[in-house]
């Protein structure tokens, strides 16, 4: 089983933004680190997402475990739903790329269980201005 750790960051809201993805499990350890431009946290919480699935998805077809420390996000994947129009296109390229999958879950976790997946966003941002 994979476990992803997912984060998204903003300096500002909006800003300068990116996202940090920590997998580990069936003898992978791979840190990323990308910037994605000016967006908002939730945005940047929701590319997060889709990114660890698209890496996910290189790696196993089979049992993936998501943490996240974003209600937003893990709501909106367990209700396969978001109010806010402008994080709709993200959840619904998730939940695409959910069911490729053969089990998937997805849980909240607190600021402190996904250190590593934050740094990595915070790293990011530092991209975006370098």
């Amino acid at each position: 089983m994979l476990e992803v750790y997912i984060d998204g960051a903003s300096a500002g809201n909006p800003g300068p933004s990116a996202i940090g993805i920590f997998i580990k499990g069936e003898d992978h350890f791979i840190k990323l680190s990308e910037p994605i431009g000016m967006a908002n946290n939730h945005v940047a919480e929701f590319i997060a997402l889709v990114r660890g699935l698209e890496e996910a998805k290189k790696l196993t077809k089979g049992m993936v475990s998501f943490r996240s420390d974003s209600k937003i996000v893990v709501a909106s994947v367990e209700k396969e739903f978001v109010k806010n129009a402008e994080y709709q296109p993200y959840l619904e390229k998730a939940l695409v790329l959910i069911k490729e999958f053969d089990f998937f879950f997805i849980k909240w976790v607190p600021d402190t269980q996904n250190k590593a997946a934050d740094a990595l966003a915070r790293e990011g941002i530092k991209k975006n201005n370098a």
